[in-house]
Protein backbone atom coordinates (compact mmCIF):
# COMPACT_ATOMS: atom_id res chain seq x y z
CA UNK A 1 0.00 0.00 0.00
CA UNK A 2 1.39 3.39 -1.03
CA UNK A 3 0.98 6.38 1.27
CA UNK A 4 1.64 10.08 0.71
CA UNK A 5 1.66 13.05 3.05
CA UNK A 6 -0.77 15.92 2.55
CA UNK A 7 1.29 19.08 2.13
CA UNK A 8 3.56 19.66 5.11
CA UNK A 9 1.12 17.97 7.48
CA UNK A 10 1.39 14.77 9.47
CA UNK A 11 -1.55 13.29 7.55
CA UNK A 12 -0.28 10.10 5.89
CA UNK A 13 -2.96 8.97 3.47
CA UNK A 14 -3.58 6.31 0.88
CA UNK A 15 -3.30 7.48 -2.73
CA UNK A 16 -7.04 6.94 -3.12
CA UNK A 17 -9.64 8.61 -0.89
CA UNK A 18 -13.29 7.60 -0.70
CA UNK A 19 -15.73 10.42 -1.36
CA UNK A 20 -19.23 10.17 0.08
CA UNK A 21 -21.34 12.84 -1.60
CA UNK A 22 -24.16 10.50 -2.73
CA UNK A 23 -24.73 8.94 0.70
CA UNK A 24 -28.26 9.68 1.80
CA UNK A 25 -29.66 10.58 -1.62
CA UNK A 26 -28.94 8.20 -4.50
CA UNK A 27 -27.14 5.85 -2.10
CA UNK A 28 -29.00 4.38 0.89
CA UNK A 29 -27.40 4.09 4.31
CA UNK A 30 -27.18 0.30 3.91
CA UNK A 31 -25.40 0.59 0.58
CA UNK A 32 -23.18 3.37 1.93
CA UNK A 33 -22.01 1.06 4.72
CA UNK A 34 -21.14 -1.60 2.11
CA UNK A 35 -19.13 0.95 0.13
CA UNK A 36 -17.34 2.27 3.22
CA UNK A 37 -16.54 -1.24 4.47
CA UNK A 38 -15.27 -2.31 1.06
CA UNK A 39 -12.92 0.66 0.81
CA UNK A 40 -11.71 0.27 4.40
CA UNK A 41 -11.12 -3.48 4.01
CA UNK A 42 -9.17 -2.78 0.83
CA UNK A 43 -6.85 -0.57 2.89
CA UNK A 44 -8.20 2.92 2.21
CA UNK A 45 -7.66 5.14 5.26
CA UNK A 46 -8.84 8.50 3.88
CA UNK A 47 -12.52 9.48 3.71
CA UNK A 48 -14.00 12.79 2.53
CA UNK A 49 -17.40 14.32 3.20
CA UNK A 50 -19.03 17.76 3.71
CA UNK A 51 -21.73 19.43 5.77
CA UNK A 52 -23.57 20.20 2.52
CA UNK A 53 -23.80 16.58 1.33
CA UNK A 54 -25.59 14.69 -0.14
CA UNK A 55 -25.87 16.11 -3.65
CA UNK A 56 -27.70 17.64 -5.38
CA UNK A 57 -27.80 20.04 -2.39
CA UNK A 58 -31.18 20.16 -0.68
CA UNK A 59 -32.09 21.71 2.67
CA UNK A 60 -34.12 18.61 3.56
CA UNK A 61 -31.07 16.33 3.38
CA UNK A 62 -28.03 18.52 4.14
CA UNK A 63 -25.95 16.84 6.84
CA UNK A 64 -27.32 13.34 6.27
CA UNK A 65 -24.07 12.17 4.66
CA UNK A 66 -22.04 13.19 7.70
CA UNK A 67 -24.53 11.36 9.93
CA UNK A 68 -24.08 8.17 7.89
CA UNK A 69 -20.29 8.47 7.93
CA UNK A 70 -20.33 9.18 11.67
CA UNK A 71 -22.46 6.13 12.40
CA UNK A 72 -20.18 3.95 10.30
CA UNK A 73 -17.01 5.30 11.95
CA UNK A 74 -18.23 4.04 15.32
CA UNK A 75 -17.62 0.52 13.97
CA UNK A 76 -13.91 1.26 13.33
CA UNK A 77 -10.95 2.49 15.43
CA UNK A 78 -11.05 6.28 15.08
CA UNK A 79 -7.25 6.55 14.82
CA UNK A 80 -7.26 4.29 11.77
CA UNK A 81 -9.24 6.85 9.75
CA UNK A 82 -8.12 10.16 8.26
CA UNK A 83 -11.38 12.09 8.13
CA UNK A 84 -11.95 15.13 5.95
CA UNK A 85 -15.04 17.31 5.81
CA UNK A 86 -15.90 20.81 4.62
CA UNK A 87 -17.63 23.98 5.73
CA UNK A 88 -20.02 25.19 3.03
CA UNK A 89 -18.76 28.18 1.09
CA UNK A 90 -20.23 31.63 1.17
CA UNK A 91 -23.60 32.57 -0.29
CA UNK A 92 -21.68 35.21 -2.28
CA UNK A 93 -20.11 32.41 -4.30
CA UNK A 94 -21.25 30.35 -7.26
CA UNK A 95 -24.49 29.33 -5.58
CA UNK A 96 -26.41 29.79 -2.35
CA UNK A 97 -26.04 26.68 -0.16
CA UNK A 98 -29.30 25.42 1.33
CA UNK A 99 -28.04 25.49 4.92
CA UNK A 100 -28.17 28.11 7.68
CA UNK A 101 -30.99 29.71 5.69
CA UNK A 102 -28.73 30.55 2.76
CA UNK A 103 -26.72 33.12 4.74
CA UNK A 104 -23.39 31.29 4.87
CA UNK A 105 -20.07 33.13 4.93
CA UNK A 106 -16.44 32.31 5.67
CA UNK A 107 -16.50 34.35 8.88
CA UNK A 108 -15.89 33.30 12.48
CA UNK A 109 -19.56 32.73 13.25
CA UNK A 110 -20.32 30.38 10.37
CA UNK A 111 -17.05 28.45 10.57
CA UNK A 112 -17.58 27.84 14.30
CA UNK A 113 -21.25 26.93 13.74
CA UNK A 114 -20.35 24.57 10.91
CA UNK A 115 -17.60 22.69 12.71
CA UNK A 116 -19.77 22.17 15.80
CA UNK A 117 -22.51 20.69 13.61
CA UNK A 118 -20.09 18.45 11.73
CA UNK A 119 -18.46 17.12 14.91
CA UNK A 120 -21.87 16.25 16.31
CA UNK A 121 -23.07 14.49 13.14
CA UNK A 122 -19.76 12.68 12.66
CA UNK A 123 -19.77 11.55 16.30
CA UNK A 124 -16.13 12.50 16.81
CA UNK A 125 -14.23 15.10 18.81
CA UNK A 126 -11.82 16.08 16.03
CA UNK A 127 -11.57 16.38 12.25
CA UNK A 128 -8.27 15.50 10.58
CA UNK A 129 -8.66 17.82 7.57
CA UNK A 130 -11.20 20.64 7.63
CA UNK A 131 -11.74 22.31 4.26
CA UNK A 132 -13.31 25.49 2.94
CA UNK A 133 -15.75 24.17 0.32
CA UNK A 134 -15.27 27.25 -1.86
CA UNK A 135 -13.94 30.78 -1.25
CA UNK A 136 -15.74 33.84 0.04
CA UNK A 137 -15.74 36.89 -2.25
CA UNK A 138 -16.67 39.31 0.55
CA UNK A 139 -15.16 38.32 3.91
CA UNK A 140 -11.40 39.05 4.04
CA UNK A 141 -9.27 35.91 3.97
CA UNK A 142 -7.53 37.18 7.14
CA UNK A 143 -10.73 36.63 9.17
CA UNK A 144 -11.25 33.21 7.60
CA UNK A 145 -7.73 32.02 8.41
CA UNK A 146 -7.93 33.30 11.99
CA UNK A 147 -11.18 31.38 12.49
CA UNK A 148 -9.55 28.19 11.17
CA UNK A 149 -6.50 28.84 13.35
CA UNK A 150 -8.75 29.01 16.42
CA UNK A 151 -10.20 25.58 15.60
CA UNK A 152 -6.73 24.05 15.43
CA UNK A 153 -5.72 25.64 18.73
CA UNK A 154 -8.92 24.28 20.31
CA UNK A 155 -8.07 20.75 19.10
CA UNK A 156 -11.24 20.41 17.04
CA UNK A 157 -9.30 20.32 13.78
CA UNK A 158 -5.80 19.00 12.99
CA UNK A 159 -5.15 20.61 9.60
CA UNK A 160 -7.03 22.72 7.07
CA UNK A 161 -7.47 22.84 3.31
CA UNK A 162 -9.33 24.74 0.62
CA UNK A 163 -11.45 23.60 -2.31
CA UNK A 164 -12.65 24.94 -5.66
CA UNK A 165 -10.08 27.68 -5.24
CA UNK A 166 -7.91 29.67 -7.64
CA UNK A 167 -4.17 30.20 -7.91
CA UNK A 168 -4.64 33.73 -6.57
CA UNK A 169 -6.88 32.55 -3.71
CA UNK A 170 -4.48 29.83 -2.61
CA UNK A 171 -1.41 32.07 -2.87
CA UNK A 172 -3.12 34.93 -1.00
CA UNK A 173 -4.17 32.64 1.85
CA UNK A 174 -0.65 31.19 2.14
CA UNK A 175 0.86 34.66 2.39
CA UNK A 176 -1.67 35.72 5.04
CA UNK A 177 -0.89 32.58 7.06
CA UNK A 178 2.83 33.16 6.75
CA UNK A 179 2.91 36.81 7.77
CA UNK A 180 0.15 36.57 10.40
CA UNK A 181 1.56 33.38 11.96
CA UNK A 182 -1.63 31.39 11.30
CA UNK A 183 -2.37 27.80 10.29
CA UNK A 184 -2.11 27.37 6.51
CA UNK A 185 -3.96 25.38 3.87
CA UNK A 186 -2.15 22.08 3.34
CA UNK A 187 -4.39 20.93 0.50
CA UNK A 188 -6.62 22.11 -2.29
CA UNK A 189 -9.52 19.97 -3.49
CA UNK A 190 -10.27 20.87 -7.11
CA UNK A 191 -11.71 19.16 -10.16
CA UNK A 192 -8.93 17.40 -12.10
CA UNK A 193 -9.08 14.64 -14.69
CA UNK A 194 -8.00 13.74 -18.21
CA UNK A 195 -11.06 15.73 -19.33
CA UNK A 196 -10.24 18.71 -17.13
CA UNK A 197 -6.48 19.39 -16.97
CA UNK A 198 -6.84 23.09 -16.15
CA UNK A 199 -4.97 22.60 -12.88
CA UNK A 200 -1.77 22.56 -14.93
CA UNK A 201 -2.32 26.16 -16.07
CA UNK A 202 -1.34 27.89 -12.80
CA UNK A 203 -2.20 25.89 -9.71
CA UNK A 204 0.32 23.14 -10.41
CA UNK A 205 3.13 25.67 -9.97
CA UNK A 206 1.70 27.05 -6.72
CA UNK A 207 1.31 23.56 -5.25
CA UNK A 208 4.81 22.50 -6.19
CA UNK A 209 6.50 25.71 -5.00
CA UNK A 210 4.55 25.89 -1.74
CA UNK A 211 4.26 22.15 -1.03
CA UNK A 212 0.46 22.12 -1.01
CA UNK A 213 -1.23 18.90 -2.11
CA UNK A 214 -3.99 18.55 -4.65
CA UNK A 215 -6.84 16.22 -3.70
CA UNK A 216 -8.50 15.76 -7.12
CA UNK A 217 -12.22 15.10 -7.24
CA UNK A 218 -14.22 13.71 -10.17
CA UNK A 219 -11.28 11.77 -11.64
CA UNK A 220 -13.76 9.91 -13.89
CA UNK A 221 -15.67 13.13 -14.62
CA UNK A 222 -18.82 12.12 -12.80
CA UNK A 223 -18.93 8.79 -14.67
CA UNK A 224 -18.41 10.21 -18.17
CA UNK A 225 -15.02 8.50 -18.53
CA UNK A 226 -16.54 5.10 -17.83
CA UNK A 227 -17.95 5.28 -21.35
CA UNK A 228 -21.56 4.65 -20.33
CA UNK A 229 -22.69 7.95 -21.85
CA UNK A 230 -21.11 6.96 -25.18
CA UNK A 231 -23.41 3.96 -25.47
CA UNK A 232 -26.50 3.91 -27.67
CA UNK A 233 -28.72 3.39 -24.62
CA UNK A 234 -27.67 5.48 -21.62
CA UNK A 235 -28.76 4.16 -18.20
CA UNK A 236 -31.76 6.14 -16.96
CA UNK A 237 -30.45 6.12 -13.39
CA UNK A 238 -27.03 7.50 -14.39
CA UNK A 239 -26.07 10.72 -12.62
CA UNK A 240 -26.27 13.06 -15.61
CA UNK A 241 -29.34 11.34 -17.02
CA UNK A 242 -31.03 12.61 -13.86
CA UNK A 243 -29.22 15.96 -13.59
CA UNK A 244 -29.93 17.01 -17.18
CA UNK A 245 -33.68 16.90 -16.37
CA UNK A 246 -33.40 18.47 -12.91
CA UNK A 247 -35.77 21.40 -12.17
CA UNK A 248 -32.86 23.45 -10.77
CA UNK A 249 -31.10 25.35 -13.56
CA UNK A 250 -27.75 25.29 -11.75
CA UNK A 251 -27.86 21.49 -11.60
CA UNK A 252 -28.66 21.31 -15.33
CA UNK A 253 -25.81 23.72 -16.11
CA UNK A 254 -23.48 21.61 -13.98
CA UNK A 255 -24.50 18.52 -15.95
CA UNK A 256 -23.81 20.18 -19.30
CA UNK A 257 -20.28 21.02 -18.22
CA UNK A 258 -19.54 17.31 -17.87
CA UNK A 259 -21.95 15.90 -20.44
CA UNK A 260 -21.52 17.62 -23.80
CA UNK A 261 -20.38 16.99 -27.36
CA UNK A 262 -16.70 17.71 -26.66
CA UNK A 263 -16.47 15.56 -23.51
CA UNK A 264 -18.12 12.64 -25.28
CA UNK A 265 -15.78 12.98 -28.28
CA UNK A 266 -12.71 13.12 -26.03
CA UNK A 267 -14.00 10.19 -24.00
CA UNK A 268 -14.38 8.15 -27.17
CA UNK A 269 -10.67 8.71 -27.81
CA UNK A 270 -9.72 7.86 -24.23
CA UNK A 271 -11.72 4.64 -24.52
CA UNK A 272 -9.55 3.70 -27.50
CA UNK A 273 -6.41 4.36 -25.44
CA UNK A 274 -7.74 2.15 -22.63
CA UNK A 275 -8.47 -0.60 -25.16
CA UNK A 276 -5.00 -0.24 -26.71
CA UNK A 277 -3.30 -0.76 -23.35
CA UNK A 278 -5.77 -3.40 -22.10
CA UNK A 279 -6.90 -1.38 -19.10
CA UNK A 280 -10.40 -0.52 -17.90
CA UNK A 281 -11.19 3.14 -18.75
CA UNK A 282 -12.20 3.91 -15.15
CA UNK A 283 -8.95 2.43 -13.85
CA UNK A 284 -7.02 4.46 -16.42
CA UNK A 285 -8.77 7.71 -15.45
CA UNK A 286 -8.16 7.26 -11.73
CA UNK A 287 -4.55 6.20 -12.30
CA UNK A 288 -3.98 9.36 -14.35
CA UNK A 289 -5.34 11.67 -11.64
CA UNK A 290 -3.07 10.20 -8.96
CA UNK A 291 0.00 10.02 -11.19
CA UNK A 292 1.42 13.49 -10.49
CA UNK A 293 3.77 14.44 -7.68
CA UNK A 294 1.61 17.35 -6.50
CA UNK A 295 -1.30 14.95 -5.84
CA UNK A 296 -1.59 13.38 -2.39
CA UNK A 297 -4.79 11.37 -2.82
CA UNK A 298 -7.45 11.08 -5.51
CA UNK A 299 -11.08 11.15 -4.40
CA UNK A 300 -13.26 8.43 -5.91
CA UNK A 301 -16.96 7.88 -5.39
CA UNK A 302 -19.62 5.27 -5.94
CA UNK A 303 -23.39 4.94 -5.65
CA UNK A 304 -23.12 1.14 -5.48
CA UNK A 305 -20.39 -0.97 -3.92
CA UNK A 306 -19.59 -2.81 -7.16
CA UNK A 307 -18.74 0.53 -8.81
CA UNK A 308 -15.65 0.76 -6.58
CA UNK A 309 -13.84 -2.20 -8.09
CA UNK A 310 -12.29 -0.62 -11.19
CA UNK A 311 -11.33 2.56 -9.32
CA UNK A 312 -9.58 0.60 -6.56
CA UNK A 313 -7.51 -1.27 -9.15
CA UNK A 314 -5.79 2.04 -9.93
CA UNK A 315 -3.96 1.78 -6.58
CA UNK A 316 -1.44 -0.56 -8.22
CA UNK A 317 -1.29 1.07 -11.66
CA UNK A 318 1.71 3.14 -12.78
CA UNK A 319 1.24 4.93 -16.10
CA UNK A 320 4.21 4.78 -18.45
CA UNK A 321 5.44 7.45 -20.83
CA UNK A 322 3.66 6.02 -23.88
CA UNK A 323 0.21 6.11 -22.24
CA UNK A 324 0.80 9.66 -21.00
CA UNK A 325 1.85 10.76 -24.49
CA UNK A 326 -1.33 9.28 -25.99
CA UNK A 327 -3.45 11.04 -23.36
CA UNK A 328 -1.72 14.36 -24.00
CA UNK A 329 -2.38 14.07 -27.74
CA UNK A 330 -6.11 13.83 -27.02
CA UNK A 331 -5.97 16.79 -24.64
CA UNK A 332 -4.20 18.87 -27.27
CA UNK A 333 -6.63 17.92 -30.01
CA UNK A 334 -9.73 18.73 -27.92
CA UNK A 335 -8.80 21.58 -25.63
CA UNK A 336 -10.66 21.90 -22.33
CA UNK A 337 -13.80 19.91 -23.20
CA UNK A 338 -15.28 20.85 -19.81
CA UNK A 339 -14.76 24.55 -20.53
Amino acid sequence: MEYRYIGKSGLRVTTICLGTMTFGSSTTKEEAFKILDKAYDFGINFFDTAELYPVPPDSKYAGVTEEIVGEWMKTKPRDSIILATKVAGAASGWFVPPIRHGLTAMDRFHIKKAVEGSLKRLKTDYIDLYQMHWPDTIVPIEETMRAFDDLVKEGKVRYIGTSNDTAYGLTKSLMVSKYEGLIRFESIQNNFSVLNPRFFDELETVCRKENVSLLPYSPIAGGILSGKYNQKFIPEDARFSIYIKHPNRRVRTHAKRFYNEKTLKATEMFLEIAKKYHINPVTLAVAYSKHFDFVASTIIGARKSEQLDESLKAMDIKLDRDILKDIKRVQESILYPMG
